[in-house]
């Protein structure tokens, strides 16, 4: 069994060489301090105007991830859409979504989420979409991303996005955690699909503080 605290490499982003960095050896990779201060300050100024929506008038969602608060969510395109794939595609992203075999087509998914206190996701491996259409084929997730944009987080503030190792097998996995990334303004994560995960519930702690982000999916179809 691989040792989980070798399959995760963090780095500040200037030093990173994304040209020598493999997602077979590292499958789990956080870049500190991508984004400088004046892009948080752009990137939270472009969720300022967006229209959000709340967990509980996304029926289906809310059914498939219930107890979860009611955390926001907004579509990511036009300009600001056009400038987060300028930016992380990366020659290590590329490299590894085309080492699968017989790709038709490409694919990516990325929304604006917002977490305030109460908010949290349930522990998932990012490959059933518990609410998609049933008997839809939806293309395969490779690389699941998100990143920061909140002014400030504090440790008691929860938020924590939690990875877990899986041991043994069946239908319901037995997991340990393995990793704990605090959501750190500024820094990007981006691992291998399937990997269980979950986001750790917005402590009362924060108050009116948000954990604000972009996630998503580079994926492929076959």
């Amino acid at each position: 069994m691989p040792n989980m605290a070798n399959l995760m490499h963090r780095v500040r982003f200037k030093d990173f060489d994304a040209r020598k960095f493999s997602f077979h050896r590292h499958p789990i990779l956080v870049l500190e301090e991508f984004w400088s201060p004046q892009e948080l300050i752009r990137w939270r100024q472009a969720m300022e105007r967006q229209t959000w929506t709340t967990l509980s008038a996304m029926p289906d969602v809310a059914r498939a991830f219930p107890n979860c608060g009611n955390w926001e969510k907004a579509k990511l395109d036009g300009a600001e859409a056009s400038l987060l794939m300028q930016r992380v595609s990366l020659p290590c992203v590329a490299e590894y979504v085309e080492s699968f075999p017989g790709i038709t087509g490409r694919h990516v998914s990325f929304n604006y989420y917002s977490y305030g206190a109460g908010d949290c996701l349930p522990t998932h491996d990012d490959t059933d979409d518990a609410y998609a259409l049933q008997g839809a084929v939806r293309p395969a997730r490779r690389l699941a991303l998100v990143t920061y944009f909140h002014p400030e987080w504090e440790p008691d503030w929860g938020g924590e996005l939690l990875i877990y190792e899986r041991q043994g097998s069946g239908s319901k996995p037995k997991l340990s955690l393995a990793h704990s990334i605090q959501p750190e303004p500024g820094s990007l994560v981006i691992f291998s699909v399937p990997r269980w995960h979950r986001v750790a519930r917005v402590d009362a702690l924060a108050g009116s503080n948000r954990r604000l982000s972009i996630a998503g999916w580079f994926m492929t179809e076959h």
